[in-house]
């Protein structure tokens, strides 16, 4: 009996081998690789009991306040040279290669109708361009801005099920018009599914253990096992710019993001948008009182009282909702993320309960439950936040209107589908030429990321009437 065998039985969990003499040398081979990659089961299962008793539990002590006032700044009300001075320092970093991106793309587009990775989707624009075509060109824009020597990292983290489809529709678009060198594919992990008592993992097949992607905090394990710390440190990248791509209006590789993080010295950044309402159901960016260090709360944890109360200015109190947007230090990241991934308190599992077809030993048949019979578990990527300083974080709200619109639901959808997608895109679209003096005719007018960034350089459209569709 190997070595991984026995690991596994002494944690309880000889169902697993319970047909392992039916198997083949290949498939006998799959298993223990994949049992392999959890090193401590009974450490691992621990954890997961320990995740499942914090989910039940309704913690009475939590207490959570706004960030203090010296961690924000808004694009809204911050004066014009201050933005001009970030911008700037922004795009001479750009230029001087000091900067990557981090394109969360691990998502499938099936709640969208799709079998593709989400990135692949297309909203319905004029241009027909996915999600994925619009980013890069954005990228391909900003490193013109910045006059950039060097090109501008991609790091894409896609999923098992997402990373051969999107290589692949890179590939045969030919990168979107970027360097393929510049492009750097890396995959998310995964976490074996357990009982719903945590005690058991369950099997997909008699070869095979039910896993499942471990969620976007699964980045930086991800960073760390694809050797991408390395990779920074050789290219003399230090600062990251990441961003999920289901944002259709993403400012990518935002050089006025990176200015404002960097001149301050954070660790790292955030972005926020105001909250629609004092309902919506957004997670928030907040302090928790008890450590005075950063959190992120779900919109459950805030109290109606709480949810409605008002500042000074007549602004919800609560209201900086978090659009997973962020600025990363490298030489914290350096520093931090060994032991981010080696100590749980700060990349705790959570529990997600779930109808989870598996593999029965007993009766040697795959039982699809019509309950939800065991937990797949995730990690959430602003869970570090509570390892820095707040003195070390910032948090920079801008207008949602032209930053923030989230691909997350089905055609038809009243919020946040592609009709909301496209719609926002092409009123940004439009607010950019009129602010230039252009005259539309009709709602089907685009502008090209490769035309504009963020609204300039439309000074030549100024007199002329644009008829829609069009494409500028």
């Amino acid at each position: 009996m190997s070595e991984i065998q026995e690991r596994y039985i002494s944690a309880g969990q000889a169902h697993i081998f319970a047909s392992f003499g039916d198997l083949n040398d290949a498939e006998r081979k799959r298993l223990l690789s994949q049992l392999e990659q959890i090193p401590d089961p009974a450490k691992y299962l621990q954890e997961v009991q320990d995740a499942i008793r914090y989910s039940t539990s309704v913690s009475k002590s939590k207490r959570f306040s706004p960030l203090p006032i010296q961690a924000c700044a808004s694009t809204l009300d911050t004066p014009p040279e201050t933005l001009k001075e970030w911008d700037d320092v922004g795009l001479d970093l750009i230029a001087k290669g000091k900067v990557g991106v981090i394109l969360m793309a691990g998502g499938q587009g099936s709640r969208l109708g799709s079998a593709a990775p989400k990135g692949c989707y297309n909203v319905g624009l004029p241009s027909q361009k996915s999600l994925f075509q619009l980013q890069a060109e954005r990228l391909k824009k900003v490193q013109q801005l910045a006059n950039a020597k060097k090109l501008i990292p991609l790091y894409i983290m896609t999923s098992g099920p997402t990373r051969a489809a999107t290589e692949e529709f890179f590939i045969k678009s030919k990168y979107f018009g970027l360097e393929s060198s510049q492009v750097v594919f890396f995959d998310q992990g995964t976490l074996p599914a357990a009982s719903l008592d945590g005690t058991k993992l369950l099997l997909e097949s008699k070869s095979f253990l039910v896993e499942s992607p471990d969620g976007n905090g699964g980045l930086y394990k991800a960073i760390y096992d694809n050797g991408l710390l390395q990779d920074f440190a050789e290219r003399g990248i230090e600062h990251i710019h990441m961003y999920c791509v289901d944002n259709v209006l993403v400012k990518v590789g935002d050089p006025l993001f990176i200015g404002y993080a960097s001149t301050n010295k954070y660790n790292i950044a955030t972005k926020v948008v105001r909250k629609r309402s004092a309902d919506e159901s957004v997670g928030l960016i907040v302090m928790d009182e008890e450590t005075k260090h950063p959190a992120v709360i779900e919109y459950s944890e805030v109290s109606q009282e709480l949810r409605e109360q008002r500042d000074s200015q007549g602004l919800l109190l609560f209201r900086a909702a978090n659009i997973v947007n962020h600025y990363y230090n490298v030489a914290f990241l350096q520093k931090m993320i060994p032991n981010w991934i080696s100590d749980r308190k700060y990349l705790p599992y959570h529990v997600a309960r779930k109808k989870i077809a598996c593999f029965d030993v007993g009766s040697g048949e795959i039982v699809k439950p019509s309950e939800p019979n065991g937990i797949k578990l995730e990690q959430f990527i602003f869970d570090v936040f509570s390892s820095v300083e707040m003195d070390k974080f910032g948090c920079l709200e801008v207008d949602r209107a032209e930053e923030f619109s989230p691909l997350k639901n089905a055609p038809g959808s009243a919020n946040d589908g592609p009709e909301t997608c496209k719609a926002n895109l092409l009123m940004r679209s439009a607010r950019w030429l009129t602010k230039a003096r252009a005259i539309l005719r009709g709602s089907e007018i685009e502008v090209s990321p490769l035309t504009s960034y963020s609204g300039e350089g439309l000074e030549n459209y100024s007199g002329k009437t644009i008829e829609s569709p069009a494409i500028i």
